[in-house]
């Protein structure tokens, strides 16, 4: 586990553009927080680290629950699935098409993959101390993700 201070959202967009720059192959992690704690800055750093192009806004996937951004050989695809209710809903979204090793998966409250015993390579949860910083927890599951974790200079 690595834990990281992020003051200004500069540190959680650079987090996430050394994190992208390691990537090199399909791969899912999970971005558990409140409203505001940094997931979304979090993946447009993520996303800027794997060469998704600049015409490309990363914004939340809250109401379209999937974004697809290609980047060279991978696919970033930033899911939100805070409206989903059920599992079953994973089947409707696609979700099972997207697990190979050219797509990227970061997934917005997670929670529901979580029930059905999804495995991630790296949970990061991201709360707020009590100066309004954000601390950033970052946990790697096997090889590719404590390899991923142990790539980042932080």
């Amino acid at each position: 586990m690595k834990i990281l201070k992020s003051k200004r959202s500069e540190q959680t967009l650079h987090l996430g553009e050394q994190m992208g720059k390691n990537i090199s192959k399909g791969t899912c992690i999970a971005l558990n927080g409140e409203l505001g704690a940094g997931k979304t800055t979090f993946v447009q750093g993520f996303a800027k680290g794997m060469g998704v192009s600049e015409k490309y806004y990363i914004t939340s996937p809250t109401y379209n629950i999937i974004n697809e951004y290609p980047a060279g050989a991978l696919t970033l695809c930033h899911l939100d699935l805070y409206r989903l209710e059920s599992e079953e809903e994973l089947e409707t979204i696609g979700f099972e098409d997207l697990i190979d090793d050219t797509h990227v998966i970061i997934v917005e409250w997670p929670q529901i993959l979580k029930n059905i015993f999804f495995n991630f390579e790296i949970e990061i949860n991201f709360k707020f101390d009590e100066h309004y910083n954000r601390e950033i927890c970052i946990f790697p599951s096997g090889q590719t993700g404590s390899n991923l974790l142990s790539k980042l200079a932080l």
